[in-house]
């Protein structure tokens, strides 16, 4: 499973933005196989980083019809890969910095505002903070501030636990 999750990632990552509908038709298929719970919250990290890797490929090319708690188990696990930026000699450092960069470019963290999930955005925030590292490179912390930029400027209100996690680092 690892090694097609290796390839599926590396082709979508190729693919452009405009598709034949064959083509999308495969991607949905494969979007539908990869949401099943017993990947998003698969035990092996490895595994979980490929699903997410994926997933934002998918969204970068095709906006996917999901139903909202599935797009919310989406952003839970892109999410999480977040939490390892800080190690920047780690394995799978890369592979967390496509996320991050994808994410920024192409602003769907917007969709966790329109899904309403505020616990991820304050995640987002408090891991970026904590994350941060003098050594990190700059598309890393552009990445960061253009993410958290786009959310609070999206957002209709700014919440006091988000201004508080912001005052506090």
């Amino acid at each position: 499973m690892f090694l097609y999750l290796q390839q599926a990632t590396t082709c979508l990552a190729e693919l452009n933005q405009s598709l034949e509908s064959s083509i999308l038709g495969s991607m949905k298929s494969f979007f539908d196989a990869i949401v099943k719970p017993e990947l998003l919250k698969h035990e092996d990290w490895d595994v979980k980083l490929l699903v997410a890797t994926s997933l934002c490929e998918i969204t970068r090319i095709t906006a996917p019809e999901a139903p909202d708690d599935v797009l919310k188990d989406i952003f839970q696990l892109i999410v999480s890969t977040f939490s390892g930026l800080d190690d920047t000699s780690g394995p799978s450092f890369g592979q967390r910095v496509v996320i991050l960069e994808t994410i920024s470019k192409y602003r769907s963290c917007v969709v966790m505002l329109d899904l309403e999930c505020d616990d991820l955005v304050n995640d987002i925030f408090h891991t970026f903070f904590a994350a941060a590292r003098d050594d990190h490179p700059e598309s890393v912390l552009s990445s960061m501030q253009n993410i958290m930029t786009v959310l609070l400027e999206e957002t209709e209100d700014v919440r006091e636990d988000l201004l508080s996690i912001y005052c506090l680092c």
